[in-house]
């Protein structure tokens, strides 16, 4: 099974394919989605699922995982997260993936074993669970642990 794992941001989406087989969990690919700063919202919107499509298309996952709204963030910034969220849906929808979504507590738990852990041991675990070389980016590691999570509940019923 491939998983695409996405943490949604309007200036920084992060994603992560890993392919879960009976050698474990391996690494295909993973990145940043980066908007320059200045860029209408529009814009940064059509750049996500731009960019979104394509990573569907050469990497064909099976399942999308999507880290869900974190309520503890102004109200102007989950907007936009909304936002973001809604043009990854678009582009699953599109390309026929379903979508699981994962609270930030339950990604932690699963990938670090610790419900309130900081970003800086997520990123370690990410790195220890897939045996890369380096640590991601934040933003990337956040999406390959939602890909790790789904990979450890797979979760039913889809957006």
């Amino acid at each position: 099974m491939v998983i695409l794992g996405i943490d949604p941001g309007t200036r920084i989406t992060g994603y992560g394919v890993i392919e879960k087989g009976n050698r474990g969990l391996e690494v295909i690919t993973y990145g940043e989605i980066k908007i320059g700063k200045g860029e209408a919202l529009s814009q940064c919107l059509k750049t996500i699922y731009a960019s979104l499509m394509k990573i569907v298309e050469g990497y064909t996952p099976d399942v999308i995982s999507l880290e869900d709204i974190f309520y503890g963030k102004n109200v102007k910034s989950l907007i936009k997260q909304g936002h973001a969220r809604g043009a990854i849906i678009l582009a699953a929808a599109h390309s026929d993936i379903p979508v699981y979504e994962y609270a930030p507590l339950e990604v932690k738990k699963a990938v670090v074993g610790y419900g309130r852990a900081e970003k800086s041991q997520v990123q370690y675990m990410v790195k220890s669970i897939l045996r890369l070389p380096d640590l991601p980016p934040p933003d990337a590691s956040d999406a390959l642990a939602i890909a790790v999570c789904h990979s450890n509940f797979l979760k039913a019923g889809a957006l």
